[in-house]
């Protein structure tokens, strides 16, 4: 009922455009956790562990300076934004997802909780896949765990494998009944 409620210049031009942006800026995310993991491979200086003696302003947490920070600041804003509507689209956590006027108490906690879980996660999971070597002003990463190669190794690769999966899935379905619809448009 919204798509067809829509403007044409909406349709038309808004749409796919964000839907670019969309698949940029997981493609972008994508390569930089493969870039990750070649560097994780290659020197073990690439393990997300804390940052000593770095002050603010003169040290570069990006190898391509101020356009990097940018990058690194959208993508852990996107990051964020797709990790809150997987949480809220998955099968177990759409009940607890908030209505207009009519949310119990009880509801609203657990979204206020459920919240300050994902966005407590956020930095260790930027850090982790690399996307962002900067502290977030916290020291996350005096965790154990960081500096265990195979751990950070392996869920950069899972994230790697999975969002390059669901990818593929995504815009092969699209193009599939793209086509599916095309040709039966020409009978």
């Amino acid at each position: 009922e919204l798509r067809h409620r829509a403007s044409p210049w909406q349709r038309n031009l808004g749409y796919p455009l964000a839907m670019l942006g969309l698949l940029a800026l997981t493609g972008i995310s994508v390569l930089i956790v493969c870039f990750h993991v070649l560097e994780l491979l290659l020197d073990d200086a690439a393990m997300p562990r804390g940052i000593q003696d770095a002050s603010l302003g003169q040290v570069s947490f990006s190898i391509f300076g101020s356009f990097g920070a940018a990058l690194q600041v959208v993508l852990i804003f996107y990051l964020m934004v797709s990790s809150v509507v997987g949480f809220y689209s998955s099968p177990l956590f759409t009940r607890l997802l908030p209505e207009r006027q009519d949310t119990p108490l009880t509801k609203i906690i657990g979204n206020c909780v459920s919240l300050l879980v994902l966005s407590s996660a956020l930095p260790v999971f930027s850090r982790t896949l690399g996307i962002t070597r900067f502290d977030l002003l916290g020291d996350f990463g005096r965790f154990n765990w960081l500096g265990n190669f195979y751990i950070v190794f392996l869920y950069n690769m899972g994230f790697a494998g999975l969002t390059t999966l669901c990818l593929v899935k995504k815009v092969s379905w699209a193009v599939q009944a793209e086509l599916i619809r095309a040709f039966g448009e020409l009978r």
